[in-house]
């Protein structure tokens, strides 16, 4: 118990019994009275001094047992606005905007003004690590590389020399109107770019796909369309023309053989079929104007280069008549009669032999 509550519990003490004495003595109590009144005031007072003590215990630290610390002195803090100052970028002629508050304090508190200028320590400082940060980042990432800065230039740190410890607030980091102008329309021409390289590269992959697999020839043409018309065959026969002349112009070759007679604007017909299709004449019978076998006989010797009395034409001619004739004894015995030298044997119908007389003029047409 503290001496304060010890007087104060002897006080309340002293009183407590001058009240029961005075009392007791106006009223003459009795000794058993007398009695009963000194025990109550013992007890109180022994009551009042325990609740002191444990008032006490609970309060390890009661009042004026501390001693006070005195309060440290405090940081000096200075600060200077900077605004848009060029700093390095990735990419060259591209420079930041910088502008933030500069703070910084000094090193020695106790070193003075006139010696240094801290101001411009600090700011070099800061600048020299924020273009550190920059001189890596891109130009048009203006708005992230902010976000980075704020938070690398938010802790104090010593300049070069050691003379102080500066750090950056509020950090704005922008680009000139022309350069951001310029930034945004490359990246519109890199984005249009790409695009035009994808539908190169697609055109590209079809051209490969159509010239060198589907259209190398005919057939393959023909099964490509197939496949794409799966449910229209008759289409797809309609269509084998068109086909063919599309495989040749792809390859710059003639179109495939067996095609040919599907384009016949591209090979039409020669004369000799011209004069055989010809219209007949006014006055002739029906099928009057055609050629004979033994004409078109000739018209093949001509072709392939037979000469009038070679042997070889006399040869090839015995042949032919020898194989057509049991099937048209006329034109084997014309045909004898116009390129064979031997003589001719009798026709089947027991008319006789053929004419001996070799036609030696079969390099011309023969009328009919």
């Amino acid at each position: 118990m503290s001496s304060g509550q010890k007087t104060v519990s002897a006080f309340l003490s002293l009183i407590s019994a001058l009240l029961v004495l005075i009392l007791g003595l106006t009223l003459h109590w009795p000794l058993w009275i007398w009695l009963s009144a000194i025990a109550v005031l013992l007890a109180a007072w022994s009551l009042a001094t325990y609740s002191a003590i444990r008032a006490r215990r609970s309060d390890p630290f009661p009042p004026g047992s501390l001693i006070e610390q005195p309060a440290p002195p405090p940081v000096e803090r200075r600060e200077q606005y900077v605004s848009r100052v060029p700093l390095p970028s990735r990419e060259a002629d591209y420079d930041f905007l910088f502008s933030a508050r500069v703070r910084w304090t000094p090193t020695d508190p106790a070193a003075s003004d006139q010696l240094i200028n801290p101001g411009a320590l600090a700011v070099q400082a800061v600048l020299a690590r924020a273009g550190r940060i920059t001189a890596t980042m891109h130009p048009f990432r203006s708005s992230l590389v902010q976000h980075q800065l704020n938070a690398a230039l938010g802790v104090m740190e010593a300049d070069h020399d050691g003379h102080l410890h500066a750090m950056a607030l509020e950090v704005e980091l922008t680009l000139t109107e022309q350069d951001q102008e310029r930034l945004d329309r490359l990246a519109a021409i890199r984005k249009d770019e790409a695009v035009w390289e994808h539908q190169r590269k697609y055109e590209q992959n079809k051209r490969e796909y159509l010239g060198d697999d589907v259209l190398t020839s005919t057939g393959s043409a023909v099964v490509w369309w197939l496949a794409k018309n799966d449910d229209h065959v008759e289409k797809t026969v309609k269509d084998i023309g068109l086909l063919a002349r599309l495989s040749s112009a792809a390859n710059d070759r003639e179109v495939d053989e067996p095609f040919r007679y599907l384009v016949p604007e591209a090979y039409p017909p020669g004369p000799e079929h011209d004069r055989i299709m010809a219209a007949p004449d006014p006055g002739e019978t029906p099928f009057e104007h055609l050629a004979t076998p033994a004409d078109l006989f000739s018209d093949f010797f001509r072709k392939v280069g037979f000469r009038p009395g070679e042997d070889e034409a006399a040869l090839v001619a015995d042949q032919v008549a020898m194989a057509i004739a049991s099937r048209d004894a006329v034109t084997a015995d014309e045909i004898r009669r116009r390129f064979g030298g031997a003589q001719a044997p009798p026709h089947t119908n027991g008319a006789g032999p053929a004419p001996a007389d070799v036609d030696t003029d079969f390099d011309r047409p023969h009328d009919t």
